[in-house]
């Protein structure tokens, strides 16, 4: 069985997803085909050797519903031959085309994979694919009746089985963001960013970190969930979510470049780090964010590990009651839990998510020495994928 390795990994920088965004007039498929030019340059790679591109993009609609990887492969002029696919395993959407990435070196079909993830959430809106449908069917409504809640009450749900608190909440956010202000002013995103030509000039740096943010000003924040009905049938829920302890709604494309590392080597490039263990698993549908904690347990297991064993935590900052219930729950170590901050500061472009968080922690690793990195991601539908990757000296 061949070793997978990741030989590189970068992003663009994060965009508000509003009009005045920094990348709000860039064409989704032109930004992610800057980041590819950019990956195939940076490594002196002949694309021609490429064997597949694989995308994470959830919202195919609109500006996004042409296979987005292979459109943004051919928009950088790179061979006509590499063809590509799209994933959409929802937040999870590139953390998963690198697990299929992985898995398609391991099993000797292929030698080089760029997997991939692109989401411009202000040109295509969040929900856009649906077109106002219902999506689920009379059987899952039967099943689940008297009916599933959007992500943000689940999210007001999680905070109150874990026992999390507003101030709990708040304080995480603030955290968030002034973990990301600290890294962004220490130059420690500098290696992982690549630049992007907008119409509106050229975007280097993170648009979306807060440096100003404090618990105290996030309290005067309204629960922008808060329902009379749902809350008769969950009278637990303190309502608690807000628009600043929550992920940011953002623009961003992200890439790695996962080879075997026998090519690796042969093309005299430098393996970064190996995957140990990969997982992706389904937990409560109702409560729908919670399940990277199995998620994490199954990993942990498969690779023989300990959480203690783990010197990085990248849990997707979906909400903050997230990650808060993951280390409650496995009672993980606070200063290893996204120590560069989460979307809540850097924001969540859905597809691109999944590489953008690994590209930071291996970064993270690389910088601080470490050797291990642990990545945990929930994703609609109760789902969440896990991966555990070693940095290579």
């Amino acid at each position: 069985m061949k070793t997978p390795v990741i030989v590189d990994a970068i992003r663009s920088p994060m965009a508000r997803a509003k009009p005045d965004g920094a990348l709000a007039e860039l064409h989704p498929v032109d930004l992610l085909s800057q980041v590819l030019e950019q990956l195939v340059a940076r490594n002196q790679l002949d694309p021609a050797t490429v064997d597949d591109v694989i995308c994470g993009c959830v919202s195919q609609a609109g500006e996004q519903a042409g296979t987005p990887g292979r459109l943004a492969w051919l928009a950088a002029g790179l061979p006509a031959h590499v063809p590509s696919t799209t994933i959409d395993r929802k937040c999870g959407s590139s953390q998963q085309a690198v697990h299929f990435a992985a898995q398609a070196i391991m099993s000797g079909t292929q030698d080089i994979v760029i997997a991939c993830g692109v989401e411009s959430m202000s040109r295509v809106p969040m929900g856009s694919s649906r077109m106002g449908k219902n999506t689920t069917g009379a059987r899952f409504d039967e099943r689940y009746a008297p009916g599933l809640v959007g992500q943000g009450v689940s999210a007001d749900l999680v905070a109150a089985k874990w026992g999390l608190s507003r101030s709990d909440l708040d304080a995480y956010a603030a955290r968030s963001h002034q973990r990301a202000h600290a890294a962004q002013s220490s130059g420690a995103f500098a290696r992982e960013i690549v630049p992007i030509r907008s119409p509106l000039g050229l975007v280097s740096a993170d648009e979306t970190i807060r440096a100003s943010t404090t618990p105290e000003k996030l309290a005067g924040l309204k629960a922008v969930f808060e329902n009379e009905e749902l809350s008769a049938r969950f009278p637990q829920i303190q309502w608690s979510t807000t628009a600043g302890n929550a992920s940011q709604m953002t623009d961003g494309a992200s890439a790695m470049l996962i080879m075997s590392e026998e090519r690796a080597l042969q093309l005299g490039l430098r393996p970064r780090a190996r995957f140990v263990a990969f997982d992706v698993v389904g937990d409560d549908p109702l409560y729908m964010l919670t399940a990277p904690i199995p998620a994490t347990q199954r990993v942990l297991a498969k690779a023989r590990m300990q959480l203690g064993d783990i010197a990085h935590y990248e849990i997707n900052e979906a909400f903050a009651s997230v990650p808060l219930a993951w280390q409650k729950e496995l009672g993980a170590d606070g200063e290893r839990l996204n120590p560069r901050g989460g979307a809540i500061a850097l924001g969540h472009p859905l597809g691109a998510s999944g590489i953008r968080l690994m590209t930071t922690m291996l970064h993270a690793l690389e910088d601080s020495g470490q050797r291990y990195g642990l990545q945990s991601m929930c994703e609609a539908g109760g789902m969440a994928n896990a991966t555990i990757i070693e940095v290579l000296r």
